[in-house]
């Protein structure tokens, strides 16, 4: 009897042996690919031009924003002092916002509840409108402001960097609750926050193409291109150089690979030199070394691309594979999404995450949330992470979502055996409670870092209590009592708290920030049975 091991090295081998054969069979070469230079893979007729080579894509980058503007709710933390021009532009700007406002701007800009402060951000490449982004909050250099803690930004302008003053065009616009991270091991700098997802895009920003000559002839071809492969309306000439084109909903989070499509299509269409194409990219993508490229072109090749493209489902390369299904998929195949299920759930793999994306993205609801809940009991925690993101885009019932405070999200996420406990410091304000309901043990002590929040439960009791110390007065608020439940004990902790006949009611009023910080302790403490994890702050200034 043959050992396993050898049975297995030999199949595979054999299977091997039998894909390399077909695959020079398809391709009509004579033998199969054997080198990997763009000049062994140069093809043997004239492919014709694209309209990347007619025309230059223009598309909107990243753009990074400023602006100024006054942060409000501040317990005596706050400064009078301001500027005189950043004085003068609040005041302008702030009666083009209030006309009617009565109280008087330079007593709103001079209280010691208020603070002037220095608004950055980023705009995304090809932003829609709409479209959220972080905003860094930092108080104004020679101000006496010594702390953000507890504040609101009130609604401020952004303009594209080193133009504020210069011009009046209002890029994108930003407001809400100040997030400042106590979570880091160094002293916490509560001059410094974000506004998390904060800032939002005015103007939507559209792809263009600007012919290189100017051709009528030219233009009118590559729009009726570009319209019979993506649609009606996709693209408009409007004038012998410039044609507009409007994103399909099914690349709207994706502009750039639209972009990089675009760019890939081919002008000119016969059945003769598209197998041409065909044969030739997917050559490339066979052992050629920039795949993205040879992956676009058989994606705006189109559905004749489908004919070739299942060799390389059997490749030796993980990313072939990666690539073959995902074009597959793209193009309205199914044949690939056994190839991209298998990818994501093998832990070995690098490309586990970009399989489940491209599977959510493309494939059908009931496929896409069938293997995102299998990947919920991962031994990864990166991955069960990948897992519920999707889910949650699907709006699958394994995922259920609150509002807390009008503040954050309050997520849990079922049919997960192991216990974890996620929390945004970018993006939306989000907490996530893998393997929910989590439950805290019975014999819980939890302060804050700062003393004026605490978690109770002794040994033996039925119920936690949460209490705090009132922000403004000499008192306190609560206690208030809450099951064991984590997901009730963040609810009692945040909920805005209602005084009724000198009893509080409602929650305790905790920021987004304290209770993220108070939970990392609880896990620590082991106060909470679960794994802990912290998105990165945002990357701006």
């Amino acid at each position: 009897m043959e050992c396993p091991t050898i049975i297995g090295t030999h199949y595979r081998k054999t299977a091997w042996a039998v894909a390399v054969l077909l695959f020079a069979y398809l391709i009509g070469g004579c033998g199969g690919p054997t080198g990997g230079t763009t000049k062994d893979l140069a093809p043997t007729t004239d492919l014709g031009p694209t309209i990347g080579s007619l025309a230059k894509v223009f598309t909107a980058e990243s753009m990074a924003v400023e602006g100024y503007g006054l942060v409000g709710g501040l317990n005596g933390t706050g400064s009078v002092e301001c500027p005189p021009e950043i004085r003068a532009y609040l005041t302008r700007y702030i009666m083009t916002r209030l006309p009617g406002y009565k109280g008087g701007i330079g007593k709103l800009i001079g209280r010691r509840d208020t603070a002037v402060v220095r608004l950055e951000g980023t705009v995304p490449a090809g932003a829609w409108k709409g479209q959220s982004f972080d905003v860094r909050v930092a108080v104004v250099p020679g101000t006496q402001t010594t702390s953000l803690e507890d504040g609101w930004l009130y609604t401020a302008e952004l303009k594209a960097k080193g133009t504020f003053g210069r011009t009046t065009r209002v890029i994108g616009r930003a407001e809400g609750p100040i997030f400042i991270d106590k979570m880091g091991t160094s002293r916490t700098n509560k001059k410094l926050g974000y506004v998390l997802a904060g800032g939002q895009v005015l103007d939507e920003y559209n792809v263009g193409l600007g012919l290189r000559k100017s051709d009528y002839q030219i233009a009118s071809r590559i729009r009726n291109r570009l319209n019979e492969r993506f649609g009606y309306g996709a693209a408009t000439a409007v004038s012998p150089r410039r044609i507009d084109l409007t994103v399909p909903a099914e690349h709207r989070e994706q502009k750039q690979r639209f972009v990089s499509i675009v760019k890939a299509t081919y002008l000119d269409e016969t059945p003769e030199i598209t197998r041409e194409r065909v044969k030739a990219f997917v050559r490339r993508l066979a052992v050629s070394k920039d795949k993205y490229a040879s992956e676009i072109a058989l994606e705006a090749i189109g559905k004749e691309s489908l004919g070739k493209l299942p060799i390389l489902l059997n490749s030796s390369d993980e990313q072939v594979r990666l690539r073959a299904a995902r074009c597959m998929l793209n193009l309205g195949s199914d044949m690939g999404l056994q190839t991209l299920r298998q990818i994501a759930l093998d832990k070995g793999s690098p490309y586990r995450i970009e399989a489940l994306e491209t599977i959510t993205g493309a494939a059908r609801r009931d496929d896409a949330a069938a293997i995102a809940r299998k990947l919920l009991r991962d031994d990864d925690f990166g991955i069960r992470l990948a897992a519920y993101r999707q889910l949650r885009t699907l709006g699958d019932i394994a995922v259920t979502q609150r509002l807390v405070a009008r503040s954050f999200s309050l997520e849990e996420v079922g049919q997960n055996e192991r216990k974890a406990i996620y929390v945004s410091r970018s993006g939306r304000a989000q907490i996530v409670l893998f393997g929910a309901p989590i439950l805290c043990r019975d014999d819980i002590f939890v302060q804050s870092a700062d003393g004026n929040i605490t978690v109770n439960a002794p040994p033996g009791q039925k119920y936690v209590l949460v209490m705090r110390k009132h922000p403004t007065q000499p008192a306190t608020i609560g206690p208030l009592k809450s099951s064991f439940k984590l997901s009730d004990i963040i609810r009692a902790l945040c909920d805005e708290p209602v005084r009724v006949e000198n009893q509080w009611r409602g929650g305790l009023g905790v920021s987004y920030a304290d209770v993220i910080a108070l939970l990392k302790q609880m896990c620590d403490k082991g106060a909470v049975r679960a794994e802990f994890g912290a998105g990165p702050l945002p990357k701006i200034g």
